[in-house]
């Protein structure tokens, strides 16, 4: 389990992004001072976009849902934020073997279970105290709610598939709530 203290930001009105919604965005709005603002990505398969670099700044932590790519890829992220990454179905070598196949982060006051393939999830996430399960694998960006859990997939920053767009996520944590948002990025 990973813990992340909080840090001072700028005081910028924030949307509300709420559990169940969906939003596709060209960008995204300012945070408040007295929240946690987590950038997150998947399946970058060795590409990191400049347009994937602006969207996270600002981060407090960056977490990766797996299919990383290269390790050179996640020391690039580590110049924006701390990061936390899991291992895809395509990570491979000795730098992957590293990267746990899930992770726990504590931040913010709410508990969040990364892995990479939903269908690989071996646990009730509300049962065992999870506020949100953030994944990735699909490419499909997608914000949804279950029995008061968030799911999140960032979908893919990397290589376009097929006609799903090139997105991230940001992830505004508050007064231990949750507010998702899907960044498209413009590629």
């Amino acid at each position: 389990m990973l813990l992340f203290s909080e840090r001072s930001v700028n005081s910028l009105k924030a949307p509300t992004f709420g559990c169940g919604e969906m939003y596709l965005c060209s960008g995204f709005a300012g945070f408040e001072k007295d929240e946690q603002l987590v950038g997150v990505i998947s399946d970058t398969h060795g590409l990191l976009r400049p347009e994937a670099v602006k969207a996270l700044g600002g981060v407090s932590l960056i977490i990766h849902a797996g299919d990383v790519g290269t390790p050179v890829l996640l020391e690039s992220l580590k110049n924006i934020a701390p990061v936390v990454a899991v291992r895809g179905n395509t990570d491979r070598g000795g730098w992957a073997c590293r990267l746990p196949a899930t992770e726990v982060v504590e931040i913010g006051g709410v508990s969040l279970y990364v892995l990479h393939d939903l269908s690989r999830l071996d646990l009730n996430p509300a049962a065992s105290g999870f506020s949100a399960v953030i994944n990735g694998h699909t490419h499909e960006p997608a914000i949804e709610c279950k029995n008061n859990v968030l799911f999140l997939n960032p979908g893919s920053a990397g290589p376009r598939r097929f006609t799903l767009p090139v997105s991230v996520a940001l992830l505004r944590i508050k007064n231990n709530s949750l507010k998702a948002e899907l960044v498209n990025l413009a590629v």
